[in-house]
């Protein structure tokens, strides 16, 4: 029986047949290179910095994480930036609390010591109850996603959602986690939606980043006026670099900006800084005149540049393979 990953390559193949170079490696290389660029513009310099000038390549090794880094190096205030939508999480790192009339759902819990401070402490800076946090969506079974899962887990007893295959990503690590595992929750589904009270949070599979990577769409308002937001759960390419793992992550890009467009999103997020620059956002929302654009707007035409920018990058680093 074929495995799971070998039926994403499976599927993956006529991409691979039909985009195969017809043009010298070094031309196409530098078109895909000068979309990316073109799609950019001044808007997404950290998502293209990452993915395509100074890419990482491979997957990360089963080992035990570093020592904390100095606080200062990492720590930053909690923010409410929607009605519904409060920040929670770090410099670096992103974690998010959508309240809803029944309790909280919290997407992606950072690295292990600085989820106690920042998500538990940011919650109760806001005036937000961390026991009310019911569901915990994690986007993928990084360190810096997942390490604080467990304290949600133990302490607050929050359910926590993660695909299968990074479900058993955790459950095979040696290393990785020395002080103990979250335990297999629910088993997130492609199309599945978290419903609690008013607010849901629709999964979107997008695998790529990590075999089981979730990216999510759900619904701010802004002083009342609904928003949709598309989150990308998973950028750089720090998976097996070969073209069946690209041709894998260029299919969710394509997936994700579709879903984006049909749900007309026009706030993007991520759960790093780099790529959707929110803690730069948060302190711009300070100047914030009234009648005035929110920061995360960015619009619907922005919103498919940013996925113009991670498809053709990965076209790049798919090409030089070859």
């Amino acid at each position: 029986m074929k495995s799971r990953i070998a039926i994403l390559f499976a599927a993956a193949s006529t991409f691979a047949i039909a985009h195969a170079a017809a043009a010298p490696a070094g031309e196409g290389v530098e078109a895909h290179l000068a979309a990316a660029k073109a799609a950019a513009a001044f808007d997404f310099t950290g998502t293209l910095a990452r993915v395509c000038i100074a890419p990482a390549t491979g997957p990360g090794r089963d080992v035990a994480p570093p020592p904390p880094p100095a606080r200062d190096t990492w720590f930053t205030e909690p923010a409410k930036v929607f009605d519904n939508l409060y920040f929670v999480g770090t410099k670096i790192h992103s974690s998010w609390a959508l309240t809803t009339s029944d309790g909280i759902i919290l997407i992606d819990t950072l690295y292990d010591y600085a989820s106690d401070e920042a998500i538990a402490g940011g919650l109760k800076k806001l005036g937000l109850d961390p026991n009310n946090v019911k569901y915990v969506i994690i986007s993928h079974a990084h360190g810096d996603h997942v390490g604080g899962a467990k304290m949600m887990q133990d302490r607050f007893h929050s359910r926590l959602v993660m695909t299968g295959l990074d479900w058993d990503s955790i459950e095979k690590s040696q290393n990785q986690y020395p002080k103990g595992k979250p335990k297999r929750d629910i088993v997130a589904t492609d199309g599945q939606k978290i419903m609690l009270g008013d607010g849901s949070v629709t999964l979107i599979t997008t695998p790529g980043h990590t075999p089981g990577t979730l990216s999510f769409i759900f619904q701010v308002k802004d002083n009342g006026r609904p928003l949709t937001v598309a989150y990308s759960g998973g950028t750089a390419f720090n998976f097996v670099n070969d073209v069946p793992h690209f041709d894998i992550y260029i299919n969710s890009q394509r997936k994700l900006a579709d879903a984006a467009a049909k749900a007309g999103a026009t706030i993007l997020m991520a759960n790093h800084s780099e790529f959707d620059e929110a803690v730069t956002k948060i302190k711009l929302m300070a100047a914030r005149k009234p009648g005035e654009p929110h920061p995360f707007e960015i619009g619907r035409e922005a919103m498919a540049r940013y996925f113009k920018v991670t498809d053709e990058c990965a076209q790049v680093a798919r090409m030089k393979l070859q």
